[in-house]
């Protein structure tokens, strides 16, 4: 009996020791992660494009002493911290990528970076916040490494590239890193990742298990007319005009044909392309647009339907359609099991009252092709900008987050990997 009490002092003494270790080790990693966020920020690079962002983080990760390897996906970094065990393996992914985003506010470290996307001269913006991850998953990386002595495992830290989708005619991103074994040698357990929201406030966690982002599809519509002169429709078939009418028909399927008290789902179309003169009915029109579903049988039965309706829409109007789809990411489902089991970690990093359990979104993230392999959960963390009441959208001009919500990612993914390891 007084073996076990010694026993139990100890392991709490250890543990009162090594949360006031990291508390002071936090403290000294907040204005590293961001000073790291803001370098990242006022240098922005496209998905595949990353050259310069990977390079320091591999410079980083080599001065903590971990096995490191280059050029995964192209420009991904992988590196592996050995703990005490080899027993179990835990992955944290962070996303490095920027986007085609002219950045619009008076940020001293604001970038000016710019470029040609698509033939369209851009600017280049971290506008989703993955300057954010990839710096928290920096600090991350140096608070383990000093603490290695105290984790049972391995974890293994992935940067990944063109989450916002690799270049036309390029693979990237998470399809890529799996098909070149990035879950593999050593095998991964499970993995977490996590993602910076300007719209939920600092100090705040949110989560949802099961499926918690949508599967994305994009999709192009190919309308096929017959070419006249405006002022005389009845010789022709207008494409345009068949491109309305499956616009409108398209909307159909989701609000009379889904059953949305299930999961949510969405169609729209982003994109038309069609004509050359005010004058001339063309001859064609492309438009192109994008599903979003929550569940695998809503998802068939909607592209079914609308590859029945393009093409039954433009046959009862004299012309031809015909639809493709491309799979973006599937849905991003977060394990039950490993939810259930990692929710006090996050309880523990931000406060139980801090940590809300929120409903499904149709935004998407290809975190999900990881999660179709392995366990995995995603969740969302606090950046919203203080006294702002109508906070910056993520992918605008505008966006914006408070730094002060990154010590809390840090705190997070540390929580997570000491207690998916040693427990």
């Amino acid at each position: 009996m007084k073996t076990l009490f010694n026993l139990l002092l100890f392991l709490f003494i250890s543990f009162a020791f090594s949360q006031n270790d990291l508390k002071k080790q936090y403290i000294e990693i907040e204005q590293k992660v961001i000073k790291w966020r803001r370098d990242f920020h006022q240098n922005p690079e496209l998905s595949n494009r990353e050259f310069k962002t990977s390079e320091k983080i591999a410079k980083h990760l080599k001065s903590l002493g971990l096995e490191v390897q280059t050029h995964v996906a192209h420009t991904g970094v992988v590196a592996i911290l050995k703990g005490n065990s080899s027993e179990k393996v835990i992955a944290l992914r962070a996303d490095i990528d920027a986007l085609p985003v002219t950045e619009r506010n008076d940020l001293p470290f604001k970038s000016i970076v710019e470029t040609k996307f698509l033939g369209t001269k851009t600017g280049v913006a971290h506008a989703c916040g993955h300057d954010a991850h990839t710096a928290i998953l920096m600090g991350v990386a140096e608070i383990l490494s000093k603490n290695k002595d105290k984790i049972n495992g391995t974890v293994k830290f992935i940067f990944q590239p063109a989450e916002e989708g690799p270049p036309p005619g390029e693979e990237g991103g998470s399809k890529l890193m799996i098909k070149e074994g990035v879950l593999e040698n050593p095998k991964v357990d499970a993995i977490f990742g996590l993602h910076i929201r300007s719209g939920v406030d600092v100090g705040q966690i949110h989560y949802k298990p099961g499926g918690a982002m949508a599967a994305v599809e994009r999709f192009t519509i190919n309308v096929k007319g017959k070419q006249t002169h405006g002022s005389e429709p009845w010789l022709g078939v207008d494409p345009i005009l068949i491109s309305a009418k499956i616009i409108d028909g398209l909307q159909t399927i989701i609000s009379r044909e889904s059953e949305l008290i299930n999961e949510a789902a969405v169609i729209s179309v982003g994109k038309i392309t069609s004509g050359v003169r005010f004058n001339i009915i063309p001859e064609s029109a492309e438009l192109i647009g994008t599903v979003r579903t929550l569940d695998p049988k809503m998802k068939m039965h909607i592209m079914k339907r609308m590859q029945d309706m393009t093409e039954t829409i433009a046959k009862a109007y004299g012309g031809e359609a015909s639809i493709i789809f491309e799979n973006f990411t599937a849905v991003t489902y977060n394990n039950h099991e490993l939810v259930s089991k990692m929710l006090p970690s996050l309880e523990l990093a931000a406060g139980k009252d801090n940590v809300t359990q929120i409903k499904a979104e149709t935004i998407g993230e290809d975190f999900s092709f990881y999660q179709e392999k392995i366990p995995g959960f995603y969740f969302y963390l606090g950046g919203k900008p203080k006294n702002n009441n109508k906070p910056p959208l993520h992918h605008t001009p505008d966006f914006l987050i408070d730094e002060s919500g990154l010590l809390l990612g840090v705190k997070a993914f540390t929580q997570i990997t000491f207690d998916f390891l040693n427990n």
